[in-house]
């Protein structure tokens, strides 16, 4: 597993170091940030970047360790993390030849964001962003639901990365997990699949599973059966070669802040002066920008 970090310094020339590379490349536009990592290069330019997403409890880890065919995720009901936070993972689709890197990220759990949720997620949010333009841009969202649970979350988390994260411009499947009591889990789509179109939630695939773990011999030829829906979920949504959607990052963040604020429930009760000090202080903003954004922060508060 490779990991990257990325320092958030907004700066007027374009100016990174790749330490693999010995190099450093330049360029000339506002709002760019610099990078302080390591580029992952052990898949190459080959592989397909995917964000996995969905609420706490769904079995995103234990679903990464089932395409990847061995634990590479730490799999826990009591890992938390700030909305938009990622952990990268590199390795190849078991029994298949698909490169992946995935970003396994933390979605809305509630509406109501306290300020300091708030501004955490816009710093996460930067963060990511600047790890999937280093990476060459998204090809996919998968989005991980628990087979029974429809909830308001569900419906928001889908909104946070479909439409706001991603302009509604990158295909996303479907992951249906906990489907390991069910006697042919693909009947429980053919059941359930008009629910999601109720909610509003539109996938270019799907792939219903049980994630169990392999010691969990009882579920052993649903495990198998688990491995391969995944892999025709990867051929069928990453069929039609679009290009990887690349964020143009020089304005990004401001329509991202507007959007968030829009989808949330609750009010943010601070003065311009303490949003733009946290700005500046979490996301390494100029204070010009700073101040912009927290206009748009206050405005739709």
């Amino acid at each position: 597993m490779e990991s990257r970090i990325y320092d958030g310094r907004s700066v007027n020339d374009i100016t990174y170091h790749d330490p693999e590379k010995e190099a450093v490349v330049q360029g000339s536009a506002q709002n760019y940030f610099i990078y302080n990592g390591t580029q992952s290069t052990s898949l190459g330019d080959t592989a397909k970047n995917v964000i996995i997403f969905g609420e706490t409890g769904v079995g995103k880890s234990s679903v990464i360790n089932l395409m990847a065919g061995r634990d590479v995720a730490v799999t826990s009901s009591n890992l938390e993390g700030c909305t938009l936070e990622a952990q990268e993972y590199s390795f190849t689709l078991s029994n298949s030849n698909t490169s992946l890197r995935i970003f396994d990220t933390v979605g809305f759990e509630e509406s109501d964001m306290g300020f300091n949720t708030f501004m955490g997620a816009i710093e996460k949010a930067q963060e990511l962003v600047m790890s999937l333009h280093k990476a060459g841009g998204i090809d996919l969202l998968l989005f991980c639901v628990k087979a029974g649970r429809h909830t308001a979350a569900m419906q928001r988390n889908y909104r946070l990365f479909s439409e706001i994260l991603c302009n509604n411009r990158v295909p996303l499947a479907l992951v249906i997990t906990h489907l390991e009591n069910e006697g042919v889990m693909e009947n429980w789509w053919e059941r359930n699949e008009q629910t999601f179109k109720k909610y509003g939630v539109s996938s270019v695939a799907h792939a219903c599973i049980t994630a169990l773990p392999a010691h969990v011999t009882l579920y052993a030829g649903k495990r198998d059966q688990s491995q391969s829906a995944l892999q025709n979920l990867f051929h069928d949504a990453l069929s039609s070669h679009n290009p990887s959607y690349i964020q143009d990052i020089r304005d990004w963040l401001a329509t991202f802040i507007a959007k968030l604020r829009a989808l949330l429930t609750g009010r943010i009760f601070l003065k311009k002066k303490e949003i733009v000090k946290q700005l500046e202080a979490r996301c390494a903003l100029p204070r010009s920008e700073a101040q912009k954004l927290a206009e748009i922060i206050i405005a739709k508060g």
